[in-house]
């Protein structure tokens, strides 16, 4: 996925996390029924498949969210440390720090979290280009 308009002020959507109960049962209902694209898989619990320029991740409940009543936003973000910090300065509530989630032939994917004023996860995302 090209991040060449990613914004530091969080205004792009990169990703949108899933909570369900079972992967490959979701995988088979949004790739083989909605015929969305299949990008990789990571593992049994966790798929990536691209709608449009937004990338869908499916997931088993993995230490926050309940099956059918949680999403995460994942916004695009260059200069993810830098900005996270700036973020967290001007009074938002850290979650986890940015860390590298995964290491892809064409980037390494770097995530982070907050929280929103009601707790709502709220992801941080920057695709960094070998």
């Amino acid at each position: 996925m090209a991040t060449s308009s990613s914004s530091p002020t969080g205004s792009d959507i990169g990703q949108i996390a899933l909570t369900i109960s079972d992967v490959t049962k979701a995988k088979a209902f949004y790739q083989g029924i909605l015929g969305l694209k299949l990008l990789f898989d990571a593992g049994p619990n966790l798929s990536f498949l691209a709608a449009g320029p937004v990338r869908l991740m499916l997931t088993t409940p993995q230490g926050s969210g309940e099956v059918g009543k949680n999403s995460i936003l994942y916004f695009r973000i260059v200069a993810l440390e830098s900005t996270y910090q700036s973020f967290v300065a001007a009074g938002a509530t850290p979650e986890r720090p940015p860390q590298l989630a995964a290491k892809l032939p064409e980037h390494e994917l770097w995530i982070g979290f907050l929280r929103d004023p009601d707790g709502n996860l709220v992801g941080l995302m920057e695709e960094k280009r070998n």
